[in-house]
């Protein structure tokens, strides 16, 4: 659509400045008001074009995170969310005002020029490639304040970017006990085989020229609150002003007699799920004890790389916690046609050897009494809190080691915030602990800025998803405790729109094959707005309308 004529502009002084794009890429009159468009610049790629309250935007059209195309998410006030994972940019300056994804979209210049054309004007490097660092504060030496932040996932990443970009100049500490520079996690039960490389979130470089101190295989052993000292594994102490503790979790292990033996697998880092890939071999029997997100993930990458894949599962069918019983059971139907075995209703009470390797796992007996021939064996039965460091610090701990913390993530000790899964957190009204990635990112931004003093307030809905075979689930909204479930469409194409009730009220939204209405919806919840059970019984897609 439009024209898509642009040109390279020269500098001010006359001379070429290969950087700078301008054409004329639609008329005015191609947008109505609450519409966005993709529009080409030349040859070079897209652009969202939006038109909102008299004005009209330009931004990159592709989200910064996966390069979800932004045209096809919902249009908020000021913002668009991105259709695949819930990411938000705002539409006067592109930065990114919700998560996941580090980057802000390149922003350009728009002109209505008297002939109704719309020209943009902007840099076409950022064009090209889609995305837009924000500006950090440069190190000085008189700022004399000290800020650490621990932990190496994306609340931890998050917060450190925040606090340059939000000013601070002073000595900025990151602590990770793994030997890798932050990287896409979620990303492990998907693709075993990944380099940490190729998953890192930052380069190494980006640390040294914005004056982070990454400190890997570096580990937060204990806290003096009180007097505001981390000690640290390496024996290093270090006196801090303000301090923000995304620790995360560690997988839940197996407890069961003979669960110490070899190829007995927990999945949380790079190198878990590196020694599991080289594991897997076409003569392997590959059992996975749990059929949450992680197992079932890692089922569908196993299939036809081993001999057999089985699932075992204490519910009657996977996700039946969060999805409910009828997706639940439609998916694992799907996946025992991809050639998964499932066994479900029971769980592992003992661990056999292998016979001809003692040391190594042979087989699994089930609660049921049956035996399980397994090679390789992945445990994903839940998680628990990395707070061990806090049980002598003062600081308030909760259920399961979780830190309690308030609407500006801080704990009972002034200075000391907390975030991401280890987070008790306020969310949609209620207060919980969700491990979820876009969520760590968040609570990131929103600790750094109220380090700094900023009283900003925690406000996001809380959007996750998992992909299975090449098919996405989208989840927005907190139902913890839902009471019905609301399904439209088709579920054994799996194509379908779920609404989770409790009483009256619809708490979440998932969906498979039905963007960008989980984005709307959490648009909806976002901006105060709510939906009954009532309002969709009869026309389930009116509320988008």
């Amino acid at each position: 659509m439009g024209t898509g004529n642009s040109k390279e502009k020269g500098s001010k002084n006359g001379d070429k400045n290969d950087d700078v794009i301008e054409g004329v890429v639609c008329q005015e009159s191609d947008l109505k008001e609450n519409e966005m468009k993709a529009f080409e610049v030349g040859d070079h790629g897209k652009i969202l074009v939006v038109r909102q309250k008299g004005q009209i935007y330009a931004v990159g059209n592709k989200c910064t995170h996966y390069g979800a195309p932004l045209h096809t998410g919902a249009l908020g006030d000021g913002h668009v969310r991105c259709p695949w994972h819930g990411a938000c940019f705002n539409l006067a300056t592109g930065d990114i005002e919700d998560f996941p994804g580090l980057d802000s979209l390149p922003c350009f210049k728009v002109e209505v020029q008297k002939d109704g054309g719309v020209k943009v004007q902007g840099s076409l490097s950022m064009l090209k490639t889609g995305r837009r660092q924000k500006c950090m504060a440069t190190f000085d030496k008189g700022d004399e304040r000290t800020f650490v932040v621990v932990g190496g996932g994306p609340a931890a990443q998050v917060c450190a970017e925040t606090l340059r970009q939000d000013g601070f100049k002073g000595t900025l500490i990151m602590l990770s006990k793994e030997q890798v520079i932050p990287y896409d996690r979620i990303k492990l039960s998907k693709i075993l085989d990944a380099s940490p490389e190729k998953l890192a979130l930052r380069s190494a470089d980006f640390y040294k020229d914005n004056n982070i101190e990454l400190k890997l295989g570096t580990e937060l052993l204990n806290l003096d609150a009180t007097n505001k000292v981390a000690h640290l594994s390496s024996g290093e102490k270090i006196n801090y002003d303000s301090i923000f503790l995304a620790t995360g979790s560690r997988p839940r292990p197996l407890s069961v007699s003979g669960s110490n033996l070899k190829n007995i697998f927990v999945l949380r880092n790079v190198d878990d799920a590196n020694a599991i890939a080289k594991e897997i071999k076409e003569d392997k029997n590959v059992v996975i004890i749990g059929a949450s997100f992680i197992g079932m993930e890692c089922a569908a990458y196993c299939v036809g790389k081993a001999k057999s894949v089985t699932v075992v599962g204490r519910g009657a069918a996977p996700f039946v916690p969060v999805l409910g019983s009828q997706i639940g059971g439609q998916i694992m139907k799907w996946f025992a046609e991809k050639g998964i075995t499932f066994c479900m209703d029971t769980d592992v009470v003992e661990v056999l050897p292998n016979e001809v390797d003692s040391s190594s796992v042979g087989a699994l007996k089930l609660a049921n009494d049956q035996i399980l021939s397994a090679d390789i064996v992945v445990v994903g039965i839940g998680a628990i809190a990395n707070t061990d460091y806090l049980k002598d610090a003062g600081v308030e701990l909760g259920k399961g080691g979780t830190v309690p913390v308030n609407e500006f993530l801080e704990t009972n000790v002034p200075g000391v915030f907390a975030g991401g899964d280890i987070a008790f957190a306020p969310v949609l009204g209620t207060v919980a602990a969700i491990g979820h990635w876009q969520l760590a990112h968040y609570h990131g931004r929103i600790g750094g800025r109220n380090m700094l003093g900023k009283k900003e307030p925690l406000k996001t809905v809380p959007f996750f998803w998992t992909m299975l075979f090449n098919k996405g689930i989208r989840y927005a909204g907190y139902a913890p405790d839902f009471d019905d479930v609301v399904l439209h469409g088709n579920l054994e194409e799996l194509k379908f729109i779920a609404y989770y009730c409790k009483n009256n009220s619809v708490l979440a939204v998932a969906t498979c094959g039905n963007d960008p209405v989980a984005a709307q919806f959490a648009e909806l919840l976002s901006s105060g707005k709510s939906i009954t059970k009532d309002d969709i019984q009869n026309n389930p897609t009116a509320w988008i309308k």
